[in-house]
């Protein structure tokens, strides 16, 4: 009876050893490629992250975050739009033990120092989006850029089909000498020959991508200008409070070629019986930069296999003219300041931006 007793005991302890072992491999099954085995911790650290957009993007690198069971820990740090204290930031992350850090530097080289400093302690260092100089496996660990040339291109592509004989363009972007404008007005050329004309100061009128500037600015245009065929801009959110000084003027709101926004679907659904010329065609606004930023740091931090993408390439999302990926989409619904071609559903972002 001893004996048996013996017996039977190993073998429910090696029955158990065998379920513990097949259930810790199906959570590993269920786990993305670029999770791997080792346990780390993440932080998440914006330069700026007071918007609608940077808490979409905020929520979907949480997101991406959580889908991997290794990374024990989340950490996330706004710096404000202050400089000190993002540099602040990056280093007390380091000092705090968090073993990756994701990075969106808005104040660009500024942070390369502190990023400098934390990678060569031994942490995982991705910087993402904005470009803030160095290199990787010397500053950093990965720089995960977007492909705003390739934004360019595609509205140019789309400028061509809606009016092939050329015309007047009118291209909006950021603060003065930003790069994403820059790369953007790259494509754009890369595709448009000299029959298109910029009427805007080159290379770009400036908004700062404020919906208050921008307003300011395209009052400033239409005066100037009494034909624009297409406005090209890189935050079509921010036009919707400026579009209507057309109506005002006695004239069509034109073609539109920027990225989306729930506010600016449901403004042109709004607007696009009363206005003759008013197309629109968007490419994601591209908060899901972030998951592939994320996905590389978690994937070093952990031991798993990094993506193949190194550069976020933000898909087409809605023509009006063929409707295709996408129709305009509008969500009247849930709030303005989403984003509904972002991989977070939309109810999701709602709760993100607190309305």
């Amino acid at each position: 009876m001893k004996y048996a007793s013996i017996a039977k005991g190993l073998a429910f302890s090696v029955a158990t050893a065998v379920m513990a072992l097949g259930s810790a491999n199906l959570a590993k099954a269920g786990a993305p490629s670029w999770c791997g085995p080792k346990k780390a911790t993440l932080a998440l650290l914006d330069g700026y992250g007071g918007n609608s957009w940077r808490q979409v993007t905020t929520a979907s690198g949480k997101q991406t975050v959580e889908l991997c069971p290794s990374i024990t820990k989340y950490e996330y740090a706004d710096g404000q739009g202050d400089t000190l204290k993002s540099i602040s930031d990056i280093k007390s992350m380091a000092a705090k033990g968090i073993d990756a850090l994701v990075v969106f530097g808005d104040a660009g080289p500024a942070v390369l120092p502190a990023l400098t400093s934390v990678y060569k302690q031994g942490k995982v260092v991705v910087p993402y989006r904005v470009a803030v100089g160095g290199k990787d496996g010397q500053n950093y660990s990965k720089f995960i850029g977007a492909s705003f040339e390739n934004d360019g291109e595609n509205w140019g592509t789309w400028i061509k089909s809606v009016l092939p004989k050329g015309g007047n363009l009118l291209f909006l972007s950021g603060p003065a000498g930003n790069s994403q404008g820059l790369d953007e007005l790259k494509g754009l050329k890369k595709v448009l020959g000299p029959e298109y004309v910029f009427v805007n100061p080159q290379p770009f009128d400036v908004t700062n991508w404020d919906p208050a500037l921008t307003q300011k600015v395209l009052t400033a245009e239409i005066a100037k200008n009494a034909k624009i065929d297409v406005i090209i801009s890189d935050f079509g959110p921010s036009m919707v409070g400026a579009l209507p000084l057309f109506s005002k003027q006695g004239k069509s709101i034109p073609a539109l070629a920027t990225s989306d926004g729930n506010s600016l679907g449901c403004f042109w659904q709004a607007n696009k019986a009363s206005n003759v010329d008013f197309k629109l065609f968007t490419v994601a606004t591209g908060n899901d930069n972030v998951r592939l930023a994320v996905q590389w740091a978690v994937a070093l931090a952990t031991g798993g296999t990094p993506p193949k993408d190194e550069v976020f390439e933000a898909p087409v999302f809605e023509d009006s003219v063929s409707g295709k990926p996408n129709a305009v989409q509008c969500r009247n619904d849930l709030p303005g300041a989403i984003y509904l071609s972002s991989e977070l559903p939309a109810e999701d972002q709602a709760k993100a931006v607190g309305k």
